[in-house]
């Protein structure tokens, strides 16, 4: 039996007469990982013994005491959702504090990436890890073309890299913020000027 949150408790009626009480259908949403569910998948997981009318008919009863809410679809297709107050629409509190990470990589550590237990941050690290190196070696090209040395040599390559790939990331740092200064302020206020109306 899940343990409720309090503010769902309070509002279910503490009937227990019926074939199929609003506990048990709030139970099972709120323990599966689905955050939408149908009359008929919500029926095969409470007990397909009772019908669909009986599970619609808590589903009301729980939409009215405003612990469920429903989105009706084209050709007469009705989502139920736990009508969470703390986060908006359909999203659970944790799964919105889930969301709230800008980045996989912010919860992506040290103890994770040795022992591959997270698998989207370490695929964004790779991911970033493969666009950089594409980066990097469009640099080299470029570099080779103009006959200009690399910023950084090292007497081991990974260590030459290493720096190289570092100084490529500081520009690309640098280059947008500038850019993002650019679309917030214009070119003006990119660049800082003095004030010539300011008294000295």
């Amino acid at each position: 039996m899940a343990t409720l949150p309090t503010w769902i408790d309070e509002r279910l009626d503490p009937t227990l007469d019926k074939k199929l009480t609003q506990r048990h259908v709030v139970e099972v949403m709120v323990e599966s990982d689905r955050p939408f569910f149908s009359v008929q998948q919500l029926r095969s997981r409470v007990s397909p013994t009772v019908s669909k009318e009986t599970v619609r008919n808590r589903l009301d009863e729980l939409r009215e005491i405003d612990v469920v809410a429903a989105e009706t679809y084209p050709e007469t297709i009705t989502l139920y959702y736990i009508n969470h107050p703390e986060s908006p629409w359909p999203i659970s509190p944790a799964g919105q504090r889930a969301l709230d990470h800008d980045s996989p990589l912010e919860t992506l550590s040290l103890a994770d990436f040795l022992r591959l237990r997270n698998p989207a941050g370490i695929r964004t690290l790779v991911l970033a890890g493969l666009q950089l190196s594409l980066v990097l070696f469009a640099v080299g090209v470029g570099l080779i073309v103009l006959s200009i040395d690399a910023p950084v040599e090292a007497s081991h390559g990974l260590l030459g890299a290493a720096g190289n790939l570092f100084v490529v990331c500081l520009v690309l740092l640098g280059a947008e913020r500038l850019a993002r200064a650019v679309r917030d302020d214009g070119v003006s206020g990119a660049v800082p000027t003095p004030n010539r109306f300011e008294p000295k």
